[in-house]
């Protein structure tokens, strides 16, 4: 499964699952890497591991996205 680092607020990291849009909530002490808000998490093996590509794809997407509707507003 993969997850998008939504929140961390002290050692508590607020996951939302990128299919099906559940949110979880696990410790940061499960994590044994450095973690930020956006990171892609995936759950391999009971194990989570950051996925940086599959990050910067979606931050990609959301900014060429983001980018679509600023210019479809001006074309009125």
């Amino acid at each position: 499964m993969k997850y998008s680092v939504d929140e961390i607020i002290d050692d508590i990291i607020k996951l939302e699952n990128l299919e099906t849009r559940e949110i979880i909530y696990i410790n940061k002490s499960d994590i044994d890497f450095d973690i930020y808000e956006n990171d892609i998490l995936v759950l391999e093996n009971n194990k989570y591991i950051k996925d940086d590509e599959l990050k910067n794809k979606r931050v990609n997407m959301l900014k060429e996205k983001l980018e679509r509707l600023k210019n479809s507003q001006f074309r009125e």
